[in-house]
């Protein structure tokens, strides 16, 4: 991959910000794409990097954002002739490149790391900070007691559960974000609040039924709103008979990571992701990405979208025959 392409995939990676790699991984000459080509694809339908011809530059962004929006990688193969290309696990698209040729490309979604923060310093604050940065989270605490010590894995440490800089950390479209009250009676509520505050994808309070009924009293006393209240799970986590704060730790994370696979059976956009309008080119019927169109028109009050600028030059030359045409005329 050329050097630019790294260093801005590392920016991005950094900032928290979805993008997908697209590589060539199979072509048959005629085609200006070589093996290995690669390029980088934001969720605002940008393209850099080089793929070959522009004829399938439209194709590539759409597909790149579908991935983004279901966070699954595609193999996706551009065919002059596509019906005699099928083969299992690749969707096929045409090629409208003159040339003639074929080309695959691979397209791999990169989403931002999931989050999550934990409110306490207990030891089950601890065994959960170590289990979720080894599943892969970007683990924050906060707690007037947190130290390195108990939490040399965290990747951010604040001693006040309302610090901006907390605030800042899990903010924005830097991924998902799941938020865990651990404090066992020192903090709670102010943990709680704090939680709500972040507006996450999950808030669990590891506490008793009792427990946690004092906890919502003094939340609603405080002023935090009943529905906000209610979207506290507690006792946190799945019941797996947990006793060690490690078992409890690893029931709060299966819970998590349920809902996360629930949200992926039912097709929910994977965050960060860019919507995916769609146009038909007017001149050859392709699907057009409009996110990031290189190639557009205006002709009667409506915009078109075009494949490549080959097509759109074709209907800017002569626009009526082909926007009648786009609106279901003869």
């Amino acid at each position: 991959m050329r050097r630019d392409l790294l260093e801005m995939a590392s920016d991005l990676a950094q900032r928290g910000e979805a993008f997908a790699l697209v590589t060539v991984v199979r072509r048959e000459p005629p085609t200006s794409s070589q093996l290995g080509d690669t390029a980088l694809i934001t969720r605002e339908g940008r393209l850099h990097g080089w793929l070959g011809g522009s004829c399938t530059r439209s194709s590539v962004v759409r597909e790149a954002l579908r991935a983004l929006g279901d966070g699954r990688p595609r193999l996706v193969a551009f065919s002059p002739n596509p019906s005699a290309a099928a083969r299992p696990g690749v969707s096929l698209l045409p090629m409208t490149c003159h040339s003639g040729g074929s080309v695959d490309v691979y397209i791999e979604p990169v989403l931002p790391t999931p989050r999550l923060v934990v409110f306490g310093a207990a030891p089950v604050a601890q065994a959960l900070a170590r289990l979720g940065e080894a599943m892969g989270y970007r683990v924050y605490v906060a707690h007037p007691q947190a130290d390195r010590t108990g939490f040399p894995e965290a990747a951010g440490i604040f001693d006040d559960p309302g610090a901006p800089g907390l605030r800042e950390a899990s903010s924005g479209s830097a991924g998902e974000l799941f938020a865990v009250v651990a404090a066992m009676g020192d903090g709670d509520e102010e943990g709680a609040e704090a939680a709500l505050a972040l507006e996450p994808d999950y808030v669990g309070v590891v506490a008793s039924a009792k427990r946690f009924a004092a906890i919502r009293a003094a939340l609603a006393t405080r002023g935090v709103p009943e529905a906000r209240i209610d979207r506290i799970e507690a006792p946190a986590g799945l019941d797996i008979g947990a006793r060690t704060q490690e078992e409890i730790a690893l029931s709060i994370v299966a819970r998590i990571v349920q809902l996360r696979r629930a949200q992926e059976r039912e097709g929910a956009p994977a965050e960060g992701a860019a919507a995916v309008g769609e146009a038909r080119d007017p001149v050859c019927g392709m699907e057009v990405s409009v996110v990031g169109a290189a190639h557009r028109a205006e002709f009667g009050g409506r915009s078109f979208y075009f494949c490549c600028a080959g097509c759109r030059e074709r209907f800017v030359k002569d626009p009526e025959p082909y926007a009648s045409r786009a609106q279901g005329g003869p």
